[in-house]
């Protein structure tokens, strides 16, 4: 018996892996977040299978529910939205299984910020304008922040700032970037990418504050930095015609000259 975390990707259903819907499809049990994975996600569910919504559930409950289905021998299918390697809580909880000697897999699955980008239609590392994407959050009731893991900081980096969590306070958000990023810094809010309703809201951090309506209040990615502009980088070598590559050389002195496949 194995418990799979599954990341259930960023809302639509499509985005779900192959590895992710197989296991799902393999599992007599079923756990998932109600509150931020699609109930169409369960359409994978084996016939018979045992399904809990574990949103309204704690901690104590939810290793309760594995547990039973240890001890009668099930295959636990265990839901998360987005990615499990950020904000899933999944560590809390292996914590335990591991504790009770009870084995754990990991699928991983489409980050929200990977979704949002896509819905920008954005790539989030320009050259000569970003090469780094850094994930944070601000604090809130859950998580406090690591005392150097602050917005300025990161924002004296120059770096694509995926925020989430945070809009909510994105009057902060705006106040601890201004002086770093310049108040014509482009600037997305994402509110629910991937989903049926999703909603796009662009602007600078001089206007955001006043573009955001009071409805936007969770499920939402800040991204800012300059390479949301999506103009003024320079072209990367890797197309270029005189870059030696591996599988493209460009001289007789590149060290792939006359290499071939087997």
């Amino acid at each position: 018996m194995t418990v799979h975390f599954i990341g259930a990707g960023p809302g639509a259903p499509d985005l779900l892996t192959l590895r992710g819907r197989d296991i799902i499809a393999s599992c007599a049990v079923c756990l998932y977040a109600g509150s931020l994975v699609p109930e169409a996600l369960l359409a994978h569910c084996p016939e018979g299978a045992t399904i809990v919504n574990t949103a309204p559930m704690d901690l104590d409950a939810i290793i309760a529910e594995i547990e039973a289905a240890h001890a009668a021998g099930h295959d636990v299918a265990r839901l998360h939205s987005g990615d499990l390697s950020v904000w899933s809580a999944m560590g809390e909880q292996m914590r335990r299984l591991r504790a009770l000697g009870i084995p754990v897999s990991v699928t991983p699955g489409v980050p929200a910020f990977a979704a949002a980008a896509a819905a920008l239609g954005a790539e989030l590392t320009l050259p000569g304008l970003a090469q780094s994407v850094v994930l944070t959050r601000t604090p809130g009731r859950a998580s406090s922040m690591p005392e150097g893991e602050t917005l300025a900081n990161f924002a004296a980096t120059g770096a694509t700032l995926a925020i989430h969590l945070s809009v909510q306070n994105l009057s902060r958000v705006v106040s601890d970037l201004s002086p770093a990023y310049g108040p014509d810094c482009p600037v997305a809010v994402v509110y629910r990418a991937s989903w049926p309703d999703q909603q796009i809201i662009r602007g600078t951090l001089a206007d955001i504050g006043n573009r955001v309506g009071a409805g936007i209040t969770r499920t939402t990615l800040i991204l800012v930095g300059p390479a949301l502009a999506g103009e003024g980088f320079d072209e990367s070598c890797l197309y270029s015609v005189d870059y030696d590559r591996r599988y493209r050389p460009q001289s007789a002195g590149s060290p792939w000259q006359g290499w071939k496949e087997d």
